[in-house]
């Protein structure tokens, strides 16, 4: 079996394996140690709720973006094209996994550009490895990968863990930063780092705003484990996979500690569950909430119905989140007030964080030192 065909069989047992495997994180992204402080007046009418921002030049009905899955197969081009209809339908980003294959067998190209034709006016993310951005790809490929969807922004993602467990993977990061600063510089589009289930803390998203990174996308622990996923590729019989299975920041950490440290604009994805969690988010400094793993089942199934049932509930649900908080726009909710307890508070706490300034509708800022 050559590079290619042993590519696209990956990514289908990476597909196959989160419908057919628990492979979620035991440990929590840390939504449910974050309350909202109810408003009994909120001052407002649940019709005077706006969803909608501006992100990446483009205007979002609600602040959510179905987050990169899959490409570079038959299947994931048809789960591609499902995604794509739904996010145009209903007005919000989508991303798309990683291009690589489509890069190195031109046939898989279409399996990606599918987003393009489906979504034609929303926010659509492009999407490569840092270890290819390292060891080869030079502007051309970037520039191919843009246009393959018509992207609005390239994310270029880190998975560290991922790669380090592989048998196949790809270790070479060193020069990341470098290779970040000459993307930032070249492309016509705004590049974004995003991370793969392992998050990213305050002191890398310094150095990935001084590289020209427009945004993060923190893929924070409490959602699917890639770590887990590569241990039922092995058959359950893989010791590594199983050891770090929960490692890395939550979701919740690692966006307070991004909005805290940079100004960069900010897509929190991992364990994002429902509408509530959005909103949670967002008021914890993210500018919208990637979600992926509830989308895929219905995706793989073709079942567009429910897919249009969980999107609709997921806008409701945030909907009147905002209506109980009083916030009237999405920006309102950065200045609700938020009760932060338990393993997030005590790690927030220990990373010189104020987490009594969210219970008073105030926010902090983190300052680090090199």
């Amino acid at each position: 079996m050559d590079h290619i065909e042993k590519t696209k069989e990956r990514k289908m047992e990476h597909i196959e394996i989160c419908l057919r495997e628990n492979v979620q994180f035991s440990k929590s992204a840390g939504f449910d140690d974050v309350e909202f402080i109810h408003r009994a007046i909120p001052e407002i009418n649940l019709d005077d709720v706006k969803l909608e921002i501006s992100l990446f030049g483009k205007r979002l009905k609600a602040p959510i973006i179905i987050a990169a899955m899959t490409g570079g197969t038959r299947k994931g081009g048809e789960i591609n094209a499902f995604l794509a209809t739904l996010a145009e339908e209903f007005g919000v980003g989508i991303g798309v996994g990683s291009q690589r294959a489509a890069i190195e067998d031109a046939s898989l190209r279409d399996t990606f550009s599918v987003v393009r034709e489906k979504a034609p006016t929303t926010l659509k993310i492009a999407n490569i490895g840092a270890p290819q951005l390292v060891k080869s790809y030079t502007i051309k490929e970037l520039e191919t990968i843009v246009s393959m969807i018509d992207a609005d922004i390239l994310a270029v993602h880190l998975n560290p863990l991922q790669e380090a467990i592989q048998p196949e993977g790809e270790t070479s990061f060193h020069g990341v930063l470098e290779r970040l600063r000459q993307a930032t510089e070249m492309l016509d589009v705004p590049v974004m780092v995003k991370e793969t289930g392992c998050g990213v803390a305050a002191e890398e998203a310094i150095l990935l705003e001084k590289a020209g990174v427009k945004a993060i996308d923190v893929g924070g622990a409490g959602g699917t484990s890639w770590s887990a996923v590569e241990h039922f590729r092995r058959g359950g019989k893989d010791q590594l996979g199983k050891t770090f299975w929960d490692w890395g920041i939550p979701t919740t950490v690692a966006t307070v500690e991004v909005a805290a440290a940079t100004n960069l604009k900010i897509i929190a994805t991992g364990g994002v569950r429902s509408g509530v969690h959005v909103a949670k988010a967002i008021a914890l400094g993210a500018n919208a909430a990637g979600i992926a793993y509830p989308f895929l089942e219905h995706a793989y199934k073709g079942d567009y119905h429910k897919g249009r049932s969980l999107m609709g509930n997921l806008i409701k649900e945030l909907k009147v989140t905002m209506f109980l908080t009083g916030s009237k726009e999405v920006s309102d909710l950065k200045r609700t007030r938020l009760i932060i307890t338990g393993r997030t508070a005590e790690w927030l706490k220990l990373r010189g964080i104020d987490v009594t300034l969210f219970a008073r509708g105030e926010r902090p800022s983190l300052k680090i030192s090199r």
